[in-house]
């Protein structure tokens, strides 16, 4: 019986929505346990729990897949909490900014998507700069506008907004990111990535704070 305040086209879509997101886990798993290569739509249905058949009615292909997989890993990104607002403290901003940034790309299991994009992206040029301008990109451009902000305001002096916000972004990834998506080293403790943002504080604010 359906309940009074649910119609059944909602009780259907929350049931598709559900199942998408069964096969969109058992998909990130065989990605990540095999890579996009060795990944096929039988093993992605067998890690999913479903049959082939229900599987292709949702995705053509490995390839769309994978693209949902993007898309999702965007989306979840665009929940993680930054908090932009053009009248706090440069200091304070950046060190939220870093901390909660590295916790988010280092965090256990969080690499997959990312290796298996830099894997594919030379024969699939589309899924890559999807994946940079959805999730890279617009975080850079947020932050951007933050430091324009700040610099109209007096605390800081900067020429090029953008491109000192990839800047401080690269800086707080220094010694933490690249070993860990390579898998040369576990995630960083919090205690670490407190460290290395203070750190690229620092000289952030030598380059661009005001005298």
């Amino acid at each position: 019986m359906v309940a009074a305040d649910r119609h059944p086209h909602q009780i259907v879509n929350d049931e598709d929505s559900s199942k998408r997101r069964q096969i969109l886990d058992g998909a990130r798993k065989v990605f990540m346990d095999l890579g996009f290569d060795g990944a096929s739509m039988g093993e992605i249905a067998r890690s999913a729990g479903v049959s082939k058949g229900t599987l292709y009615v949702y995705f053509a292909d490995k390839n769309h897949l994978f693209e949902a997989i993007v898309e999702q890993e965007a989306q979840q990104r665009s929940e993680v909490a930054f908090n932009f607002n053009p009248e706090r403290e440069v200091t304070t901003t950046l060190r939220e900014f870093g901390e909660t940034w590295i916790s988010y790309v280092c965090r256990p299991g969080g690499g997959s998507s990312i290796r298996t994009v830099m894997a594919i992206a030379e024969r699939m040029p589309d899924v890559g700069r999807r994946y940079y301008e959805q999730v890279l990109e617009s975080l850079i451009n947020r932050l951007a506008v933050y430091l324009e902000a700040r610099t109209k305001l007096g605390d800081l002096k900067i020429g090029d907004c953008k491109m000192a916000a990839s800047q401080f972004q690269l800086m707080c990834q220094a010694s933490l990111f690249l070993p860990y998506i390579f898998q040369a080293s576990p995630p960083p403790s919090a205690e670490r990535i407190s460290e290395v943002v203070e750190s690229a504080i620092r000289m952030f604010l030598a380059a661009y704070g005001r005298k």
